[in-house]
């Protein structure tokens, strides 16, 4: 590939790539914000798939809402310039941003394996003043990243490393923490976000079928589906939707598929039911 570029840019001498200089970084031209931003997505995403698994709901599976709070006006913007990133990877609706924490409650420990090195035998006080922190001071300690405390007239800095902070689930809601990154998602599912997600497993089991019978990419298809009551609405309501990510010319409900090539397929645990798609 070096020797095919290579030979028409004529920018190097170099026979092979491996016998170039290695590049030298134009620190200018990093972005920083950039740099923060992605790590922020990585970490978003990575926090509410793992929210998705610990409550078995497929990433097919569209949800309502992701809740992050925003301790500053910086944070917030950082987050909303990757929004729709994060939201087209977790398949969520919308990010809502709290700005008062109080709806999320939070418990705050001791974390001993630093503790006991650093302040030895006074390792139980501070653990008893930990203990007392109120939602103010779980507060301030993960937006300074340190608590000042005074123990028999001695002045203790407790930095966040020090203590485990973990945010409570909330009716309806799962909680995830990452350092002070705090995500809660919105586990509720409407019947109009139930009937998407069936729409997006079906999609995905007609994609792999055109894959199986060799179908070219361009290749159009009419698609059969036997009748099942868990999933009519969800076809009907989508059909349009299906029919565009599968190149359907059509999209028909019957009530038996008598076909000797017609295919089960699963949609869910409980939901499933034959398909026979054809070329046009």
């Amino acid at each position: 590939l070096f020797q095919d570029l290579n030979n028409v840019t004529g920018q190097l001498k170099a026979e092979s790539v491996h016998l170039t200089e290695f590049p030298l970084a134009d620190e200018k031209l990093i972005d920083k914000d950039l740099e923060e931003r992605m790590q922020l997505a990585q970490k978003i995403s990575s926090m509410v798939l793992s929210l998705r698994k610990k409550t078995n709901l497929r990433v097919r599976q569209p949800l309502n809402k992701i809740m992050i709070p925003a301790a500053d006006a910086k944070f917030k913007a950082q987050i909303k310039a990757i929004e729709n990133l994060i939201l087209s990877e977790v398949n969520i609706k919308e990010i809502e941003f709290l700005s008062d924490t109080g709806i999320l409650v939070k418990n705050i420990k001791p974390n001993f394996k630093t503790l006991g090195p650093k302040f030895g035998k006074m390792m139980k006080q501070i653990a008893s003043k930990v203990g007392e922190f109120t939602q103010d001071d779980i507060n301030k300690i993960e937006a300074e990243g340190l608590y000042n405390l005074t123990i028999d007239g001695e002045a203790i800095e407790l930095l966040i490393s020090d203590v485990e902070i973990i945010t409570e689930d909330i009716p309806g809601w799962v909680v995830a923490n990452l350092g002070t990154l705090t995500v809660a998602l919105d586990i509720s599912i409407t019947p109009q976000l139930k009937e998407e997600g069936i729409a997006r497993e079906l999609v995905n089991r007609i994609q792999n079928l055109r894959k199986e019978n060799n179908f070219e990419v361009t290749d159009k298809i009419n698609v059969k589906i036997e009748n099942n009551i868990e999933i009519i609405s969800a076809v009907n309501n989508n059909n349009s939707y299906i029919c565009s990510e599968t190149l359907a010319d059509s999209l028909e409900m019957v009530d038996a598929l008598n076909e000797s090539n017609k295919v089960e397929i699963e949609l869910s645990e409980d939901i499933s039911t034959y398909i026979l798609i054809e070329k046009v």
